[in-house]
């Protein structure tokens, strides 16, 4: 008896991704995979008495998107947090925050999250800015890149720093000439002891210190960790996203995911979980990484990466560079490990036969990163590592072409850029300087250059939306003339969220195409993107994402 379907997606645009077979009418699911890609009635003819169809009404249907960079627990948490993008002003600033306090009334710690560098214009935020707007209660901002916070002074009190203390290289309390912290807190390890005030250290750990909840969360704690887990899972999936490749974790957020995939209906996307390897670590603890790898390696739930931080970000001055930085002529930033370090521990986990992840915006960084992959090649031989490079906010001529020959994975944001996406141009364009610019976010660059780039949000840096994404990153304008054109095209852009993903994820003999074989995790969109305008992306909206075979979001 011929196989029937068991769910069928008619009446679409469907775009493949497969070049052999690039555009299609429907797609038949059977068991979790793609049965067959066609005809509406060569696709009709797999329908069974209990097939479920779907009518796509002419939309695009795309494979699911891969967001190949994010932070889920701590996005997932964020969602409550006060959003303060696209604020201007400090009226406006005062309103939102004012209207935001007696919302939670039981909060120890306020939390505003996206607040641009330059809210106040030309001035910097101060602990007395905020003084003035929430005396009475301990509050703190984020910065859309999450590596500055400000502080009102009841915040600073409460957490032990208003009179400063000892951090490590590349974190910085910012103190004033009265001998006080000026409120503005650059790195986690400067702004840390705020931010756990707010109750929420766990969603945290993965990124603040890659180590487990000590002490153990209660049977209450985890219930409730689990359920911010959820809300960040169906964020992804009402965004037509079908795979996670987290940068952050520990094990504890292995362990909640795990939970939540053996509970009925199971997790509505596959996620990657890596060990996050700090610089006050030692190579004997990545014995734990290698345990994570093995006990974590299936289609839903998998680890097997180890990510890494080497350097902070342009705005505070915190990303390693070759040269001085164009405001700040006698600074290069400081680096989170030294070069030799970071070569010992690429070495080690390129040993192990981990992948490696590291967040890498200044061109000193990324040069630093590939000399130490290069390093590992020359240690260990060489084989199919996909060892990524995160971020490449600035990168030198000379290292465009190493991606290729080292072959390194380009992980880029089509949010980041300035001017894209409501970012603002300064203070980063000016930070870079116009020499920087031609090889600042460079993807068409590195693409040319033959480097695989996947595309990601950074969420909850970014907008989670991916679509967003495809539209920035098709709309791309240089800041300068002259400057090279770095926009992607639409079907380039699409397969940076879903073919490259895949690839990134050694999973492209299974996903990021829509063929015969490959797991169902497919997004409806509401129209025909191929035919829609790149200025009116942003309409499109998904309305039903499939992960598996199963409906995991419908509009």
């Amino acid at each position: 008896m011929a196989l029937t379907a068991d769910l069928i997606v008619t009446n679409a645009r469907v775009l493949t991704m497969d070049e052999d077979h690039p555009s299609a009418e429907a797609v038949a699911i059977r068991d979790g995979s793609i049965l067959a890609v066609g005809t509406r009635a060569g696709i009709d003819a797999l329908r069974g008495p209990a097939t479920k169809v779907i009518d796509a009404r002419g939309g695009s249907v795309i494979p699911g998107f891969v967001e190949a960079h994010m932070h889920l627990f701590s996005g997932a948490a964020e969602l409550a947090h006060l959003q303060l993008s696209g604020i201007a002003g400090f009226e406006a600033l005062q309103a939102a925050i004012r209207a935001y306090a007696p919302t939670r009334p039981e909060a120890t710690m306020l939390v505003g999250q996206g607040v641009d560098y330059t809210v106040l214009g030309s001035e910097r935020v101060t602990r007395h800015h905020l003084d003035a707007i929430l005396p009475d209660r301990a509050f703190c901002m984020a910065a859309p890149d999450h590596h500055t916070m400000w502080a009102n002074t009841k915040a600073l009190e409460m957490a032990g720093v208003l009179h400063g203390r000892v951090l490590g290289p590349g974190n910085e309390i910012v103190m004033g000439v009265d001998g006080l912290a000026t409120g503005e807190l650059r790195e986690g390890e400067a702004f840390g002891p705020v931010l756990d005030l707010a109750g929420e250290s766990r969603v945290r750990l993965g990124l603040a210190t890659g180590g487990e909840p000590n002490p153990t969360p209660t049977a209450a704690e985890r219930k409730a960790d689990r359920n911010i887990m959820r809300r960040g899972l169906a964020w992804c999936a009402r965004h037509g996203i079908t795979s996670i490749q987290n940068m952050d974790g520990n094990l504890y957020q292995l362990e909640l995911l795990a939970e939540i995939e053996a509970e009925d209906g199971g997790l509505p996307c596959r996620v990657q979980v890596p060990f996050h390897f700090k610089n006050f670590m030692t190579l004997d603890m990545l014995d734990k990484a290698s345990m994570m790898a093995e006990r974590y390696r299936g289609e839903w739930l998998s680890s097997g990466m180890v990510k890494v931080f080497y350097d902070g970000v342009l705005d505070s001055w915190t990303a390693a560079m070759i040269e001085p930085y164009a405001d700040r002529t006698d600074w290069v930033g400081e680096p989170l490990f030294t070069p030799q370090q970071f070569k010992e521990l690429a070495v080690e986990i390129d040993r192990r036969g981990l992948q490696i992840a590291v967040h890498s915006i200044g061109d000193g960084a990324v040069r630093a990163v590939l000399d130490g992959y290069e390093a590992a090649q020359k240690a260990n031989g060489q084989r199919d590592s996909r060892h990524r490079v995160e971020h490449i906010e600035v990168i030198a001529a000379s290292d465009v072409p190493r991606f290729a020959e080292l072959g390194v994975i380009a992980s880029m944001q089509p949010p980041h850029p300035p001017g894209a996406m409501g970012f603002p141009l300064e203070p980063t364009i000016s930070r870079i300087g116009p020499a920087r610019w031609p090889l600042s976010y460079a993807w068409r660059t590195l693409k040319n250059a033959g480097a695989h780039v996947v595309f990601a949000s950074d969420w909850p840096v970014s907008p989670i939306d991916p679509i967003l994404g495809m539209q920035a990153a098709i709309l791309r304008k240089p800041w300068a003339k002259g400057d090279p054109d770095q926009s992607f095209s639409l079907k380039e852009t699409l397969a940076g969220y879903t073919v490259e993903g895949a690839y990134a994820g050694f999973l492209e003999h299974r996903k990021g195409k829509l063929k015969p074989g490959y797991m169902a995790d497919l997004a409806m969109l509401s129209d025909n993107i191929e035919t829609v305008e790149p200025e009116r992306l942003h309409y499109v909206r998904v309305v039903t994402t499939i992960c598996g075979g199963k409906v995991t979001y419908q509009a």
